[in-house]
C-alpha cells in the first residue's frame, strides 16, 4: 500500500473548544488514506518584516511544517465576513521572505464553518483570493458546514449523517485533487 500524502491542517479558530477543528478531525476519520497533521498557528508572533532578516523559532517551525506537506487544508471559521486574523498571519509568515513561500505549488483545500445558515461563504472566498496570489492550487469544490454546532455532541464527534457524507464525498474530492496536481508537478520536473 502506498504512503498517504500528508496534509497540513491549518485551522483558523484558535478557541479550545473549536467547531472548525472539530469538522477538520472528522473530515481526517472520514478520509483514512491522507495523513492529516494540525499545524499550529495560535503561537506565530504578528508579521513584520524586520522580523523577516532573523525570523523567530515559532516562524521556522511553522514553515518548515507547511514545505514538509505534499498539501494543505484550512478549515476555517468567519470573522466579519474575512478570515480571523491569526490565520490571515499565519498565511502572511509562511510566505515571506518574497521568493521563500512556504505555500508556492501545495495542493489546497478549503472549509469554511459557521454556527449560520450560510457556512462562512465570506471567509472562504476571502482566503481563496490569497491562495490564488499565492500559487495555491486550490480544490474547486467549494466546502461550506453550516448550523456546525448542532453537528457534533457532547464529545466532539460528528453525529449528523449527512454532514459525514458530505466530508467522505470531499476528502475522496480532496485526495483525488493533491494527487493530479503532484503528478502535473512529477511531470513538470
Amino acid at each position: 500500500m502506498p504512503t498517504p500524502h500528508t496534509v497540513a491542517v491549518i485551522v483558523g479558530s484558535l478557541r479550545k473548544d473549536s467547531v472548525s477543528r472539530k469538522v477538520a478531525r472528522a473530515l481526517e476519520k472520514l478520509t483514512p488514506n491522507l495523513k492529516f497533521t494540525e499545524v499550529e498557528i495560535g503561537n506565530l508572533q504578528l508579521f513584520n518584516q524586520d522580523l523577516e532578516a532573523t525570523p523567530t523559532p515559532e516562524w521556522v517551525s511553522f514553515k518548515k511544517q507547511i514545505k514538509a506537506a505534499d498539501a494543505v487544508l484550512f478549515v476555517t471559521p468567519e470573522y466579519n465576513r474575512g478570515v480571523p486574523s491569526p490565520l490571515k498571519n499565519a498565511i502572511d509568515v509562511g510566505s515571506r521572505p518574497y521568493g521563500d513561500s512556504a505555500w508556492n505549488g501545495k495542493p489546497g483545500a478549503v472549509i469554511s464553518v459557521s454556527p449560520g445558515g450560510i457556512g462562512g461563504f465570506g471567509a472562504n472566498h476571502h482566503l481563496r483570493q490569497s491562495l490564488v496570489f499565492l500559487n495555491v492550487p486550490t480544490l474547486s469544490q467549494e466546502a461550506y458546514v453550516g448550523n456546525a454546532f448542532s453537528l457534533f455532541d457532547a464529545n466532539g464527534d460528528l453525529i449528523n449523517e449527512a454532514t459525514a457524507e458530505f466530508l467522505r464525498s470531499y476528502g475522496k474530492s480532496f485526495s483525488a485533487w493533491i494527487e493530479k496536481v503532484l503528478a502535473e508537478e512529477r511531470l513538470a520536473a
